[in-house]
């Protein structure tokens, strides 16, 4: 998966907490506790996400330099 796919997915994950944080704020008693698990979810994934992202985005310490196993 590419880097921009991920933060693709990073940012969606983002909008998504944004969004539930909203509608927490207008929820009545009754439903903030199933929103609060759906919140709770969606943070989870964008911890996952940036993860993900901060992984893909650290260079490998092999292939760093060019090979001289050919060269003679």
């Amino acid at each position: 998966m590419s880097i921009r796919m991920i933060a693709l997915d990073l940012y969606k994950a983002q909008q998504k907490v944004s969004k539930l944080e909203a509608e927490l704020d207008k929820a009545s008693s009754s439903e903030m506790e199933a929103i609060n698990n759906k919140l709770r979810d969606a943070r989870q994934e964008v911890k996952i996400m940036r993860k993900i992202l901060d992984g893909e985005k650290i260079p490998s310490p092999y292939r760093t330099r060019p090979s001289t196993f050919n060269k003679r």
